[in-house]
Parts: C-alpha cells; sequence; structure tokens
C-alpha cells in the first residue's frame, strides 16, 4: 500500500476483483491515486480514507464550497488538493 494509501486508511488501494474499467486514476496531492467511478466528491473522499466533514479541498484548481460537493461528481484525471483541517492551540 503506498504511504499516503497508509496514512489515510485506504482500503480499496488496489481494488483487488474489481474489473478492468470499474476504477479510475486521479491526482490527490501530487500522487496518483484510484478510486470506483460515479461518485461524488464525499464519497470519493471517504474511499480514500479522508473525513469530510474534516477538510477543505481544491477541485481542479478551484476552492470548492462545501454545499456543491454533493453534486459535483469526480472524473478520470481530476486534481484534487486536500487539506484537512486541524483544531487546538489555547
Amino acid at each position: 500500500m503506498p504511504p499516503a494509501a497508509a496514512e489515510h486508511g485506504d482500503r480499496h488501494a488496489d481494488f483487488p476483483g474489481d474489473r478492468p474499467g470499474d476504477t479510475m486514476a486521479l491526482r490527490v496531492n501530487g500522487e496518483q491515486r484510484r478510486c470506483r467511478r460515479g461518485l461524488t466528491l464525499p464519497e470519493v473522499l471517504e474511499e480514500l480514507g479522508y473525513r469530510p466533514e474534516l477538510v477543505v479541498v481544491e477541485f481542479n484548481g478551484e476552492i470548492l464550497p462545501r454545499r456543491c460537493w454533493s453534486l459535483q461528481t469526480v472524473q478520470e484525471s481530476d486534481v484534487l488538493e486536500v487539506v484537512t483541517i486541524v483544531g487546538g492551540g489555547s
């Protein structure tokens, strides 16, 4: 499992048993990743091991408002920059 996959708990890193064409490649934080086709942005984030409520996403160069996420289908070769929100401080 690639380091980024392990870091985010990517349980579908290689998609064993999937038929060719069931998955697609996209770029996430500069690394090529694979996920199932036909998913919305929140579904992709979950599949890649992120908690959607704790991230901000740049989608193909644009900050995508959270209210649009469930309407945004992710396609082959899309580019995501995912930033995890970290709380804390005093």
